[in-house]
C-alpha cells in the first residue's frame, strides 16, 4: 500500500510540474485569463477514505451512541460504537487525517435557540463558505489569533461570525462542524462568541438536497444504517444543534446573513425575530412554491428573496436607495455577506455593504498562484481585509 502511495504521489508531481509549466507559459504567451491554477491533487482524499470518520452521534434510550466508521474499501467497514450516560462527562475525538490531528470537545447537553441580537464586541472577524475545507478554516483562524496552535481560543472577549455554508462541495463536513462546535464552548469560556449563521447549503443539507455533497456522505449514511438526509434531522446531535442556529443576527450596528436581506423584507415589515422563527420552522421542509403559501413566509423560503438565498446585491438588481432604505429600517450601519464570490473582501454601496465570500484553496490542491482564504475584521468600527498569513489591510 505504501509503494502505491508513493508512485500516485510521484505521478501527481509529474502532472503538476506540467500542468504548472503549461499555465505559466500559456499566460505569457497567450494570456490565459484565470486568476489561479489547482494542481498536484492529494491522491490520499477520496470518498472511500473513511477510516475514523465521525463521530456521528444519536440520543436513544437514554443513553448517547457515539459511532466511528473504521475499516477501508477492501477489507470492508463497520462501525465502532461507544455508549455513554446522557448525565455523563466525557470528551469525544474527531481526526482530520491529511495531517494526522485531532482535536477534543464535550457536549453540549443544554441546546438552546441563539440569540440575534448581541451588543458590540471589542473585535469582531467573520468569514464565509468554507464549504468543507477543515484546514484552510483552521489555519485562517491561527494565523488571525482566534486559535493557537492547539486549537485552543485565544480571542479573549471578541466574536467570531460565521456566515453560512461550511458545509458541501469538499470532503470534511464533519471536521468543520464539529470543530465550529468546539469553538463555540471555548469562546463562551472565555468571555467570546462564536455566531454559526446558517446558509443555503446548511439548510439543503437538513431538507435532504444533497446534490453538493460529497459521494462519502451517503455511503456514510449508509454505513450507519441511515438516509443522508438523516445525517442532520432531529435524531443526531449535529442536526439538533444545527437546528438552534439563526439566519441572520445583527451584532452592535452591523447585521450578518449569508445571502443578503432583500428590499421586499422591509417592505412587508418582516423584523429580525420574524426571519428567524419562519426559517426554523421550516428547516427540516424542502421549499416548494405552495399555492396559498402565506406571502411572509414566501419571502422568507423562496430562492430570490430568502435571506440566505439572495443575491441581488452583485446582479445589479437593487440601487442605492433600496439599500439606504434597508438600512434604515433595521437600524444598522452595514450589511455582511457571503454566498456570492468576490475578487476579495470589499465594501459596496457606498460602504453600506461588505461581500466577504472569496475563493479559498482546497485542503487537497495546490494553486499557482498561490490563493490565500479571506475573511473581515471589525475593530473600532474599522474594516480589515484579513487572510490566512495574518495579514490585514484597510477597506
Amino acid at each position: 500500500m505504501n509503494k502505491i502511495l508513493k508512485v500516485l504521489r510521484i505521478i501527481s508531481t509529474i502532472t503538476g510540474a506540467i500542468v504548472l509549466t503549461f499555465f505559466v507559459v500559456g499566460t505569457i504567451i497567450w494570456g490565459i485569463d484565470t486568476d489561479s491554477l489547482e494542481y498536484g491533487r492529494n491522491p490520499l482524499v477520496t470518498n472511500e477514505n473513511l477510516d475514523n470518520e465521525g463521530p456521528f452521534i444519536f440520543e436513544k434510550d437514554s443513553v448517547y451512541l457515539i459511532n466511528y466508521i473504521k475499516g477501508n474499501k477492501i477489507n470492508g467497514y463497520y462501525l465502532k460504537q461507544y455508549i455513554e450516560n446522557l448525565d455523563a462527562d466525557f470528551s469525544v475525538k474527531c481526526y482530520y487525517y491529511l495531517d494526522s490531528t485531532d482535536f477534543s470537545f464535550k457536549l453540549n447537553k443544554n441546546l438552546q435557540n441563539e440569540k440575534f441580537l448581541y451588543e458590540s464586541p471589542e473585535k469582531i472577524i467573520a468569514v464565509s463558505d468554507i464549504e468543507s475545507d477543515y484546514k484552510a478554516f483552521r489555519n485562517f483562524l491561527r494565523a488571525n489569533n482566534v486559535v493557537d496552535e492547539n486549537l485552543n481560543w485565544v480571542f479573549g472577549k471578541g466574536h467570531l461570525v460565521l456566515i453560512g455554508d461550511f458545509i458541501d462541495r469538499s470532503y470534511f463536513t464533519t471536521q468543520v462542524l464539529w470543530f465550529i462546535y468546539k469553538l463555540e464552548q471555548d469562546a463562551e469560556s472565555n468571555g467570546g462568541k462564536v455566531h454559526y449563521i446558517l446558509g443555503n447549503h446548511e439548510i439543503m443539507n437538513m431538507q435532504g438536497d444533497y446534490r453538493y455533497a460529497k459521494k462519502k456522505y451517503r455511503d456514510i449514511a449508509a454505513i450507519l444504517g441511515l438516509k443522508q438526509y438523516q445525517l442532520y434531522d432531529t435524531t443526531t446531535h449535529l442536526g439538533k444543534w444545527l437546528q438552534t442556529k439563526n439566519v441572520v443576527e445583527k451584532i452592535g450596528n452591523f447585521i450578518f446573513v449569508h445571502g443578503g436581506i432583500s428590499p421586499e423584507l422591509p417592505a412587508h415589515e418582516l423584523g429580525l425575530a420574524e426571519i428567524n422563527k419562519i426559517a426554523r420552522k421550516n428547516y427540516l421542509i424542502p421549499y416548494f412554491p405552495k399555492l396559498n403559501r402565506p406571502e411572509n413566509e414566501q419571502l422568507i423560503l423562496s430562492t430570490k428573496t430568502s435571506p440566505y438565498w439572495y443575491r441581488g446585491y452583485f446582479n445589479d438588481d437593487i440601487s442605492q436607495n433600496e439599500i439606504d432604505r434597508i438600512i434604515k429600517y433595521y437600524k444598522c450601519s452595514q450589511i455582511i455577506v457571503g454566498h456570492t464570490v468576490q475578487k476579495k473582501v470589499n465594501k459596496f454601496y457606498n460602504g453600506k455593504i461588505i461581500g466577504i465570500d472569496v475563493k479559498h484553496p482546497k485542503d487537497y490542491y495546490r494553486y499557482f498562484p498561490e490563493i490565500h482564504l479571506q475573511g473581515l475584521l471589525i475593530e473600532n468600527d474599522k474594516f480589515y481585509r484579513i487572510n490566512d498569513k495574518g495579514e490585514r489591510t484597510g477597506i
